[in-house]
């Protein structure tokens, strides 16, 4: 990637960018996998379900994972019948679940309740899954963890194997990481569900193994591979694993523009015309995001800041090689991932443009306008 080339491109802020040589890397890399292994590969949307990236992994995946009826609807639109689409939410909905069934191949059931109230209802050629809270945690923050102490995701391994229901299922569901870039975690995964199920493993049809594998951070494949092919082998089962951010979180790029510069108890305050409600993730988790500009040994710090209101409306504080301008550009990466889904208008800012970086070209996708905005709060 030519930062500089990208930078000049931009002609209007603040944009959202997608590299789509980036993320075509991605999917190779997973596509690969997909030949070595004879594991099946689901983009999982919820990341970024913005129609480019469903357009281009069309070809390299086999399905998608959805968490909700709308989610289940827009893949729809964009697949042939031939794509499975697997389904997990806490809730569902009895109103929608008709209507999900018919979208979806599979659904995983996220609790035994819900296994309970729904299995026998819908769409008869429905897959019918478990989602399986492993109760191994790999996540030190709680936040992000499947796992945590009274967790809301799946039904306790424990639970499971002292009732009647796995009879019952035909696959099981494990999302118990976040962004790992090893395969340590899922080894010990499968070693548990091994232990405690053996070889009536055997008479499901799928596993699931889930997302949260930063499969292009990862140099090692082979335990990945090895795993996958012990499982088809033992126990004859469909293996599918559903990355996210792994497909879109290093092809994203938040461009902006300084609007003003001040200082502000002896520190420059530069104000950009983006905000981090842009990219919700950095309020929330209190994440500070990359900045392509950033030197750790630049002789100039700056705190970058958002346009709206909000005290907290801070990028983090970062040093550069020269001082900050009104009307320089500046640009965030490794932003593909949740943060155009989280965006909001806050303070009536308005959301980012959405651009494709293309052949060294920066073709404008889409543009939101006032009557968006006028749209969601005006009811006559």
């Amino acid at each position: 990637m030519d930062f500089q080339d990208l930078k000049n491109s931009v002609t209007r802020t603040p944009v959202f960018i997608l590299d789509e040589a980036e993320t075509m890397r991605n999917l190779r890399i997973m596509n690969l996998l997909h030949q070595q292994s004879g594991g099946k590969f689901l983009y999982s949307i919820k990341a970024l379900p913005f129609s480019a990236v469903l357009k281009a992994a069309t070809p390299w995946v086999d399905g998608f994972s959805v968490s909700s009826l709308f989610e289940a609807r827009l893949v729809r639109d964009f697949l042939a019948d031939s794509h499975t689409v697997h389904l997990t939410s806490p809730g569902l909905r009895p109103d929608e679940f008709d209507e999900l069934s018919s979208l979806c191949s599979h659904i995983s059931f996220n609790s035994l309740t819900q296994f309970q109230r729904y299995s026998k209802i819908g769409n008869k050629q429905l897959s019918v899954g478990l989602r399986l809270n492993p109760k191994l945690s790999f996540v030190n923050d709680d936040r992000f963890n499947p796992c945590r102490k009274y967790s809301k995701l799946g039904a306790d391994i424990d639970e499971l194997w002292q009732s009647s229901c796995f009879g019952q299922i035909q696959g099981l569901h494990i999302h118990n990481v976040f962004s790992v870039n090893d395969y340590e975690p899922l080894i010990q995964t499968i070693n548990k569900l091994r232990h405690y199920f053996g070889s009536n493993l055997a008479s499901l049809n799928w596993l699931n193994l889930g997302g949260g594998y930063l499969f292009n951070q990862i140099g090692n494949h082979t335990p990945l591979i090895d795993q996958v092919c012990r499982l088809k082998q033992d126990f004859g089962l469909e293996v599918y694993l559903e990355p996210g951010k792994a497909v879109v979180g290093n092809a994203g790029y938040l461009a902006a523009t300084v609007l003003d510069s001040f200082v502000s108890d002896g520190k420059t305050v530069a104000i950009l015309d983006t905000s981090v409600n842009h990219n919700p993730e950095v309020f929330e988790y209190q994440r500070q995001p990359e900045l392509h500009e950033h030197v750790p040994n630049g002789r100039y710090p700056v705190i970058l800041a958002g346009s709206t209101c909000l005290a907290g409306d801070i990028f983090g504080e970062y040093r550069l090689h020269v001082p900050l301008a009104v009307g320089d550009k500046v640009m965030f990466k490794q932003l593909g991932a949740y943060s155009l889904i989280k965006a909001n208008r806050f303070n009536g800012y308005n959301l980012p443009d959405i651009a494709v970086y293309r052949d060294r070209q920066l073709i404008s996708m889409k543009r939101y306008s006032y009557q968006d905005f006028r749209r969601q709060w005006v009811t006559n």
